[in-house]
């Protein structure tokens, strides 16, 4: 059934922005606003619905194995490496405006290293 609103000019624009920012058109963002309005779309409960479909997979459950004594995956180690590094620059970069300070050259750790 189709059904014609009229409205003010502004609040058309506002709509149809709210519409292409989600992702719909503007009779699909009509349609959501009257069933949240109805009640017949209640996101809190969906939400509860959603937390009891996935309670069998919290991370409390006994049945799953400790997460510390699995393994690291790649994206874990390469993380930590990533870290690493930049902690490393940080450290240097404090390291070259003490002696940009004091007025004396300023070599990396890994330059001194390799003299």
């Amino acid at each position: 059934m189709a059904v014609s609103v009229r409205m003010d000019p502004l609040l058309e624009k506002e709509l149809e922005q709210a519409a292409r920012r989600l992702g719909q058109t503007k009779s699909q963002f009509i349609i959501d606003a009257v069933e949240r309005a109805l009640g017949r779309k209640d996101p809190a409960q969906l939400y509860h619905r959603v937390m009891e479909e996935a309670a069998p997979y919290r991370l409390a459950d006994p049945a799953l194995p400790d997460a510390a004594a699995q393994p690291r995956s790649t994206g874990d180690r390469v993380r930590e490496k990533l870290r690493a590094q930049h902690e490393a620059h940080g450290r240097d970069w404090v390291a070259y405006q003490d002696a940009r300070k004091k007025g004396v050259a300023w070599v990396p750790d890994d330059e001194d290293a390799a003299q």
